[in-house]
């Protein structure tokens, strides 16, 4: 069933909801108490991830949640949290909901102050689905794949890891025989974010913020050493690879700021679209330019700053 925006309402039925958390937040153990009577009053089993559930109540039920069968993952935390909890589930379409226990929370923009009635809406089936795609790395060496894919929600990053060093890299664009070069640049490195990333590290490297229902990736060096380098948008449909042109430089290809390879010399990195969208939560009420406002002050007017 489709709502009035276009989103598909997330209309359950609810048995059994995972919830993923980090532990660094003083508001965790009464959030985590709080979400557990919402769930046993609406007749849903939570249950809680092993390993990272240490101010679990008595009582509570722990699981693996890669494997396990659920309807909903809840997210308690910042959007580290949620990013953390769209790798685990997002290849099964298993909706995320984010609970905001840190401080900006782009993407987990339901507060915990707003946590009953947030996950009262969603229990509820008065909840819409907000897909994302995501994006898929392979590196390369010689024409060979190098170990798994990876996924990211946000971006894939090459960087030069410790010490500030800029690095020659070579961008091209498309796929097989038809790629097109965009040509070379030395900088700190270089991001390929999602729409959904844009409003992240991309965002403070000097790119666009990009309205998640659009269709591309944001190509954004990192401190470019050039004034003729600036942020590129291209198709969601392109393939792009990077190829370090320093076999002297080691760097990094990091996922969505939490899962890093090292490339070796001769590698490049392959980046498209992945195969599966990520399902995000939203409430009623929840848009992407008012988070946008809220969150970032974007075109406030100064009476409404701070």
């Amino acid at each position: 069933m489709s709502s009035h925006s276009g989103r598909d309402r997330l209309s359950g039925p609810f048995r059994r909801i995972g919830v993923v958390l980090r532990r660094k937040y003083v508001e965790l153990p009464d959030a985590v108490v709080r979400l557990l009577e919402i769930c046993r009053a609406h007749g849903v089993d939570a249950i809680l991830e092993r390993g990272n559930a240490v101010e679990a109540p008595s009582g509570a039920t722990l699981g693996d949640l890669e494997d396990l069968e659920m309807d909903l993952v809840v997210a308690l935390g910042g959007d580290g949290t949620l990013l953390r909890a769209a790798r685990m589930v997002g290849a099964r379409e298993i909706p995320v909901f984010g609970v905001n226990l840190g401080q900006l929370g782009f993407m987990t923009n339901t507060a915990e102050a707003d946590l009953d009635v947030g996950l009262g809406h969603v229990l509820a089936g008065e909840a819409e689905i907000d897909p994302r795609f995501t994006l898929q790395a392979q590196i390369f060496s010689d024409g060979h794949q190098k170990g798994d894919t990876l996924n990211a929600l946000n971006d894939f990053v090459i960087h030069k890891p410790g010490a500030a060093r800029i690095t020659p890299i070579h961008l091209t664009v498309g796929h097989d025989a038809e790629r097109n070069e965009i040509g070379s640049f030395a900088a700190d490195g270089v991001i390929l974010a999602t729409p959904t990333g844009s409003t992240a590290y991309s965002l403070s490297a000097g790119g666009p913020i990009i309205v998640p229902e659009v269709e591309c990736i944001v190509i954004t060096p990192i401190c470019p050493h050039s004034l003729a380098v600036r942020p590129l948008v291209v198709p969601a449909s392109d393939s792009i690879t990077v190829c370090p042109l320093d076999r002297s430089h080691e760097l990094q290809l990091t996922a969505d700021g939490q899962v890093a390879r090292t490339l070796e010399p001769g590698d490049e990195v392959r980046v498209e679209r992945g195969a599966h969208d990520v399902r995000l939560v939203r409430i009623p009420g929840q848009t992407f330019f008012g988070t946008m406002r809220r969150k970032l002050n974007w075109a406030a007017r100064p009476s409404a700053r701070g």
